[in-house]
């Protein structure tokens, strides 16, 4: 098939989440790679996408797609993630995607873009089989390196947030900017070109209060889109800005969101959905105005939302209306139990105001899911302690717990190269749940010693009889059920068996 830009989505669920992946982990859309394809379909380019995740493709199989199925002008690795971290540790998989197409068709060419790219553009170029790098957020570059292509262009230095090579020699072209109208040119998802049967909800996300019983099927069907592109924050642990830079900030409008959803439920049966934006719970116009524009189209009832928030965005007159537009979930970023560790992380909060923002959540009808980091920059085993204390009296409906990791575009990262601590070997070393997962060393903790604590803390969490008991009298004792045989899922790290 004669095709002008062929999407690939890169990944692997085992060896992102080691067994968890078979059963406990969400399938995720690739919701940015859809959005790419709505755009450069609006410039009248066409366009397909292989979703490697979904399909369970490996490297070699999506290269025997690529080869035997399509014809494609240019290929583009888009190495964004589900959240930021996500971008580098789907790197093993896209670079041997690319070495596999360049050994049965060394003459198409390919372009990576995403976070982690953009993050280390040269050293991108330098070590993966590729043409291009995009150092941007995206489209806009792809759309003109395909044009590029296709009239021969002597030279493409014009092309900006392009990577290339020119005579031997490796080029940057200066940056160009963002996109600014998302209502016009990426009015939603391209969800035609994504094998939708394939996608379902994390685990948690379809706890039901209304139902009594835990079924799988009940995680599909399921889609993420995004209602905001870039973060105007800039946490010292969080790579997000590498390809949207500073000032990224921007929203689509309530009446486009409301269409998308619409037309995910309508067309596709979607129930379970997920806000991907790195912060819906922010601007206060866009948080209410998609909020009526969902209760106007009467879809409050239909959904099962998920979002992510700050404790210091949630105001209590967003609660009832999110409610009752049908968000279930937020995610709030509590990240450390200590003041000190908080301060230094670029996070100040009280934990008198996080236990107040999560039981204000819970008491209108939203469940909450606290992230928490163990290894920041200025951890001991006691600040651990406080955060994992803070955990405990929270009691959330669900907890991620996390090692801090120095990802390419962070600060933290910039800190660890500037310091000369020790990183992960392998790309893969940056996901939470690997088996060469490698967490940044603090100055009193090693990376072992901080990995030993996160999966310690994991088991005590859920395992807690306090957790259990308000897990059962909310969503019945299957849920409990199905905790218990999670925990009992191995994770294998190689850190902790040396």
């Amino acid at each position: 098939m004669q095709i002008d830009v062929l999407l690939i989505s890169p990944g692997s669920l085992s060896q992102t989440y080691q067994e968890l992946g078979n059963e406990w982990s969400a399938v995720e859309p690739p919701s940015l790679s859809a959005l790419f394809a709505t755009y450069l379909r609006r410039h009248d380019i066409s366009v397909a996408i292989i979703d490697a995740p979904a399909q369970g493709f490996t490297p070699s199989q999506v290269a025997d797609a690529v080869c035997d199925v399509f014809e494609p002008t240019l290929v583009v690795m888009v190495v964004y993630g589900f959240q930021p971290s996500s971008s580098t540790q789907t790197m093993c998989a896209a670079g041997e995607t690319c070495r596999a197409i360049k050994e049965r068709r060394p003459d198409f060419k390919i372009m990576m873009t995403g976070t982690h790219p953009a993050a280390l553009p040269r050293r991108t170029m330098e070590d993966e089989a590729i043409d291009y790098v995009c150092d941007g957020e995206g489209p806009p570059t792809i759309r003109r390196v395909i044009t590029a292509i296709k009239e021969k262009w002597l030279t493409l230095h014009p092309i900006p947030n392009l990577w290339y090579r020119e005579n031997g020699h490796i080029l940057q072209n200066k940056g160009g900017d963002l996109i600014k109208d998302l209502d016009e040119t990426m009015p939603g998802a391209a969800w035609d070109l994504l094998p939708m049967d394939k996608y379902r909800a994390h685990n948690w996300h379809s706890f039901e209060r209304t139902q009594r019983t835990f079924e799988f099927p009940q995680r599909t069907p399921y889609a993420s889109i995004h209602t905001s592109l870039g973060c105007p924050y800039r946490c010292n642990f969080c790579c997000i800005n590498a390809p949207f830079g500073k000032s990224s900030y921007r929203m689509w409008s309530p009446a486009t969101i409301g269409k998308e959803i619409e037309l995910l439920i309508g067309r596709y049966g979607v129930r379970n959905l997920k806000f991907v934006d790195e912060m819906f719970i922010l601007n206060r116009d866009h948080v209410l105005g998609v909020c009526k524009e969902i209760a106007d189209r009467k879809l409050g009832d239909s959904l099962n939302i998920w979002a992510y928030a700050r404790v210091d965005t949630v105001k209590d007159e967003y609660l009832d209306k999110l409610r009752a537009a049908g968000f279930r979930w937020l995610a709030l970023g509590i990240e450390s139990g200590s003041k000190h560790v908080r301060d230094g992380s670029d996070k100040a909060l009280k934990s008198e105001d996080i236990i107040g923002t999560v039981r204000r959540i819970q008491a209108a009808g939203i469940n909450v899911i606290g992230n928490y980091i163990f290894g920041l920059p200025d951890d001991t085993i006691e600040s651990m302690q406080e955060t994992y204390a803070l955990a405990v009296e929270a009691n959330c409906e669900f907890a991620n717990f996390y090692s801090a990791m120095a990802y390419p575009g962070s600060k933290l990262y910039t800190m660890a190269v500037e310091k000369g601590l020790a990183l992960p070997e392998k790309w893969s070393g940056y996901s939470q749940h690997s088996y060469d997962c490698t967490p940044l060393p603090t100055d009193t903790l090693t990376g072992g010693e901080v990995l030993n604590f996160r999966d310690t803390a994991f088991q005590l969490y859920y395992r807690n009889p306090d957790y259990l008991r308000m897990i059962e009298r909310k969503f019945g004792s299957a849920v409990v059920e199905h905790i218990g045989r999670m925990v009992a899922v191995p994770l294998r790290r190689k850190l902790l068996e040396q």
